[in-house]
């Protein structure tokens, strides 16, 4: 290991602009997850992709990152955490220049897709680098909080950014402002921040990276495709496959000198719990908030410009918990910061439920202020706790660990309490009277509010009053996925404190 930090070292402004150079890169790759929402239209224009085309063009960034976060976790512990971190954004702005001037949309896939596998390095080298970088355990969480907000506001910034560079140039331009700041990480990587690496490592096993893929794909695919097209048995096929290469995956690592997943960590209790707090709170709040978004525009009725007004108030305390968390934590410490905060998101998923229950706007806002107020310190200390549980020279592929169940978290919580929302619209909207539709529109009608709203819309003049049943028949399936949720985070509450309880954190962290 080179260029180590003293234990409890004060950090100096080396390290702090350190930090801002490793936030600014977090929120470049967060970014491009969501960047092309508002590009697709013109892309569409431009390029004429397929609807296969269409959908992979959005996606494969998302299924790359997801992919290689494991393998490139683990490479940067064995590697280096800085040359692979470097590596990777000179990889990220070369495929983003290709993206940019993408001719067809098979290029655009394939640029997609390498800026995916670029984009793998920077969320485990950058957090497992911002832990190198802060040895003191309050600058370290008030680090790990700046680099949480990096990460969250790349996600609210990228449809804002993309609109305004499409009000004004080639959609292209999406892609385009990657470069600089890439380039500046490149060459800034080398003065701002220590190298770290593994000296006992072995070679990375190509098999299991093969495997890792195999496994972590098709789960993701069908997790994404139930979210988007509602439940049907096709989909548990490609999430059966990758379950079962899941386990020779598994298999091969107990097997293995130098696996690419240490299961030892697993047996970490302080590892374990925190990882499935965290992974449950973003399932939560993701699926959360895709309800509410269309909560906001197909029941209430706001325009797209109107909703995401009203929904800068719950973006705004997200923003501003992510850059105070740390205080909480520093407090009252790790495991009460979770345990306050899973109480404080379970209250507000309980009032986000009666309020949609309700159709409360002021009542929707306020539940999610309410669970910004809990699920940001939960995640960001849970975060901490997964990357400071393992040892130093494991730290990387324990940050891509907690990325990647974050992406299954969300993957599930959208797909899952999708479709339990979806079979309570479709059971409450099965006895309506729906006979003056033709019986394809009835059909469209009894799946989906969007499709109701969409056919009542096109009955210009005409009374549609089963539309209010519909918009009651989602509200109460928002409503239980609710309750569902709130019932959950107490029950993990009370495990997360029987395991921290017995095997406290500090004691596990201090046991490597």
């Amino acid at each position: 290991m080179t260029e180590s930090l003293p234990i409890a070292a004060r950090a100096t402004s080396r390290e702090w602009i350190g930090l801002f150079v490793l936030s600014i890169a977090c929120l470049v790759y967060s970014m491009d997850l969501s960047v092309l929402f508002l590009a697709m239209p013109a892309i569409t224009a431009d390029l004429a992709p397929s609807a296969a085309e269409l959908l992979w063009i959005n996606d494969i960034y998302g299924f790359m990152v997801a992919g290689f976060l494991v393998t490139m976790g683990t490479l940067g512990d064995r590697v280096g955490r800085r040359r692979i971190l470097m590596i990777g954004a000179a990889a990220f702005g070369l495929a983003s220049l290709f993206a940019a001037f993408a001719t067809t949309a098979s290029m655009l896939i394939f640029a997609r897709a390498l800026l995916g596998i670029a984009g793998a390095t920077i969320a485990p080298s950058t957090l497992s680098l911002v832990v190198n970088l802060f040895s003191d355990e309050s600058e370290r969480n008030r680090a790990i909080g700046i680099w949480g907000t990096a990460f969250a506001l790349g996600g609210l910034i990228g449809p804002l950014l993309g609109g305004v560079l499409l009000e004004f140039f080639h959609w292209g331009s999406v892609f385009l402002i990657n470069v600089p700041v890439m380039l500046a990480l490149v060459v800034a990587s080398p003065f701002l921040l220590p190298e770290f690496r593994s000296e006992e490592s072995g070679r990375i096993d190509v098999a299991s990276v093969l495997l890792s893929l195999a496994t972590v794909l098709p789960v993701i695919y069908g997790l994404k495709h139930i979210a988007t097209d509602g439940f049907e048995p096709i989909h548990l096929l490609p999430i059966a496959v990758g379950l079962a290469l899941g386990v020779v995956f598994l298999r091969r690592q107990m097997r293995l000198q130098d696996p690419l997943i240490d299961l030892s960590l697993f047996a970490i209790p302080s590892f374990t719990a925190s990882l499935l707090v965290n992974l449950f709170g973003v399932f939560f709040v993701f699926g959360i908030f895709l309800f509410q978004n269309q909560f906001l525009q197909l029941v209430l009725g706001l325009s797209p410009l109107q909703a995401a007004l009203w929904s800068i108030a719950p973006s705004l305390v997200f923003t501003v918990m992510s850059l105070q968390a740390y205080r909480i934590t520093n407090r009252l410490g790790p495991v009460r910061t979770v345990l306050l905060g899973l109480a404080v998101n379970a209250i507000g998923a309980a009032v986000m439920a009666m309020a949609a229950y309700d159709q409360s706007l002021y009542g929707v806002l306020f539940a999610s202020m309410l669970i910004g107020l809990g699920f940001v310190p939960v995640v960001l200390t849970t975060t901490g706790l997964i990357v400071g549980s393992a040892p130093p020279e494991r730290a990387g592929a324990a940050s891509a660990i907690s990325e990647t169940s974050a992406e299954f978290g969300g993957a599930m919580g959208v797909a899952l309490l999708g479709s339990l929302a979806s079979v309570i619209y479709r059971l409450a909207m099965a006895t309506t009277d729906l006979g003056a539709l033709p019986p394809p529109l009835a059909e469209a009608s009894r799946s989906t509010l969007a499709a109701a709203v969409e056919v009542a819309g096109g009955m210009k003049g005409e009374e549609t009053p089963w539309l209010g049943v519909a918009r009651d028949s989602f509200s109460l399936g928002f409503a239980v996925s609710c309750a569902v949720a709130a019932i959950t985070l107490v029950a993990l509450a009370l495990l997360a404190r029987k395991v921290y309880g017995t095997n406290p954190p500090a004691a596990a962290a201090a046991a490597h």
